[in-house]
Formats: C-alpha cells, structure tokens, sequence
C-alpha cells in the first residue's frame, strides 16, 4: 500500500525545507508501520493533517505549525521515551523539527513500535464524555 496521495499533495504544499522534513516523517512512519502493524492500519488527512490509525484509532501524524514540524503521537506520554514532551491535557506527546537531519530514524521506529503496542483509546472519546481507556 503506497502512501496516501492526499498525504504527499500536503507533503507537496510545503515549504522546500518543511517538505524535506515531512516527506521523512511520511516515509519512515509508512514503511514501519506497513512492516509491523496489525491489518486495520489507515493512514488520511485528518483535520488538515496527515495521521495514521489503527482500527480507527489515531496513533501518529504531524502538522506544520509556524516554527516547525510538529511530530505528534496521541499515547506517546505513555511511551516513557526521551525526546518526546507531553502535549495537550490527555496522553499525547510530540516531537519538533526544523531540519530533516533532526529526525533520528532509530528513535522514531523505536516510537512507531509503541504506538502500535500502546494505545489509548481516542476513537471513542467524545461517546465516554473525555474519558481515556487504555487498550493495549
């Protein structure tokens, strides 16, 4: 399965800079999920940015935000990775990068690897009124 085309128009609509940065997002978060999750896995444009989920639930994307790109992963503070700081006030965590040789490919599949292990579940947050349940 290919990478989603919306995924590379937004890849594309980038800065020369940014686009080199989200281009390696998209590809190494496409092959290593390919690679190692579950059947289930859909990758889209989500809220104008791309994400990729599990059964539904969202696991991982990135959006350009005014100084960088933002790496986010929805159960990263579950993690217990360095490199990864909280964001928002339920589990999430994120990355930031201005530059493509920022991006460490190794600590990435390590963080790609937990967020199909370690998920909570964000599909269902709105039904349980912004209660979070762990599901793996």
């Amino acid at each position: 399965m290919p990478i989603h085309d919306d995924i590379l128009a937004y890849n594309a609509a980038q800065s020369p800079g940014d686009r080199r940065i989200c281009d390696a997002l998209a590809e190494t978060i496409h092959q290593t999920l390919a690679k190692k999750a579950p059947a289930g896995l859909e990758s889209k444009i989500w809220h104008r940015h791309p994400v990729w989920f599990l059964d539904g639930n969202p696991i991982v994307g990135y959006s350009r935000l005014k100084d960088c790109v933002r790496l986010l992963f929805w159960s990263g503070q579950s993690f217990d990775e360095p490199g990864l700081t909280p964001e928002g006030s339920f589990k999430a965590a994120e990355a930031r990068y201005t530059s493509e040789d920022e991006i460490s490919a190794k600590n990435l599949k390590r963080w790609l690897a937990k967020s199909i292990n370690i998920q909570w579940d964000y599909k269902n947050i709105v039904k349980r009124r912004g209660r979070l349940e762990r599901l793996k």
